[in-house]
């Protein structure tokens, strides 16, 4: 018996398209982090993965049938690795719809302003230095990594700014030139630092080194309250697409928003790669993938891009540790060899309709 796949993918996005967006990607996420938190070098099932996070609510009152051993892995190793890539892809994908609507762009990403080399430098740096590892308790790799790529951002806005305004392209052009040449010193860093040079590559790849709860605490926050600040923009993000000049006719302050903007969405990105390294194409696809279900409203957008970025980040990094186990692949080769074929078959599907 054949299967029609064009009919049965087209069935399955029309009853997508039905339901409320909120709850598909909700539930999908669930999913996800059941599935991520249950599949590694030791198997818990789906149902006992369940169980044990169900033990730690207050009114649970079951019996404890699983190993301690078990619980271990799950509380201690894996759940903190979860829900900071889920963080992460949340981080990417949001910022990544807000920077789409302010570049008026469907190429625009979290890295376009030079963010991903100012973190790399930032990383890169401490490696070569040889700094302490870590500085009032806080891993100063991370530490080095956001501070760089904030002052980075800084640096990009400063020069771009002419006068009372900042043009969107001199943003851009400038955050190629400063991107490349952060791009340059690290390279130049790395070929100096023999001994940092694969940890250095492994990070710049995209790479969870840190454990625990205390990376999952520090980039909660960062998270939680940058996506629902852009999401609270959604409408005069509206109003921006249709061009600068009518967006200032019907009352917008555009450079304030343009400013507000660029620093929420990359204070958010500068967060999450400061933990995760540099991970590409969630911050493209996940926006995309929600406008093409849902529609361009920005309002929606972006808090739905920043749970498609959790969940597709998700099944990376669960293809991350189970693909050649138990080696793993860095996080950023699995989103570069999903994210580049996923995204021309969506620009192939999607050519002939004005989705953006």
């Amino acid at each position: 018996m054949s299967i029609d796949l064009p009919r049965a993918f087209s069935a399955v996005y029309t009853w997508l398209r039905g339901l409320s967006p909120f709850v598909v990607l909700l539930a999908l996420l669930g999913a996800a982090l059941v599935l991520s938190a249950g599949f590694g070098a030791v198997s818990i099932p789906p149902l006992e993965v369940i169980r044990i996070l169900a033990a730690r609510l207050p009114l649970f009152h079951g019996d404890a049938s699983w190993s301690s051993t078990a619980e271990t892995i799950l509380i201690q190793i894996r759940l903190p690795r979860i829900l900071l890539v889920a963080l992460t892809g949340a981080a990417l994908g949001g910022s990544g719809a807000a920077y789409q609507g302010l570049f008026r762009n469907p190429l625009a990403d979290p890295y376009l302003i030079g963010i991903a080399a100012g973190a790399g430098l930032g990383a890169i740096v401490a490696m070569a230095l040889q700094w302490p590892l870590t500085l009032g308790g806080l891993a100063i790799v991370p530490l080095s990594a956001f501070v760089a790529a904030l002052l980075t951002t800084a640096l990009v806005y400063a020069i771009a700014r002419v006068g009372k305004t900042t043009p969107l392209s001199t943003l851009i052009l400038a955050g190629v030139a400063v991107g490349s040449f952060a791009s340059a010193v690290s390279t130049f860093l790395m070929l100096r630092a023999h001994n940092e040079l694969r940890r250095a590559v492994a990070w710049l790849l995209g790479g969870y080194a840190l454990g625990g709860w205390l990376p999952v605490l520090v980039l909660t926050p960062y998270v939680l309250a940058g996506v629902s600040l852009l999401a609270a923009l959604g409408r005069p993000i509206n109003v921006l697409q249709f061009g600068e000049e009518q967006a200032q006719q019907m009352g917008l302050n555009v450079e304030r928003l343009k400013l507000v903007l660029v620093v929420l969405a990359s204070l958010v990105t500068a967060a999450a790669v400061s933990f995760s390294g540099l991970i590409g194409f969630v911050g493209l696809v996940a926006p995309h993938t929600s406008r093409l279900l849902w529609g361009p409203d920005y309002r929606r957008l972006i808090p739905l891009s920043a749970l498609s970025g959790s969940i597709g980040l998700l099944l990376a990094d669960l293809l991350a540790r189970t693909l050649i186990a138990p080696q793993e692949i860095p996080l950023g080769v699995i989103t570069a060899l999903i994210g580049v074929p996923f995204f021309l078959w969506l620009l192939r599907g999607a050519k002939r309709q004005a989705f953006w």
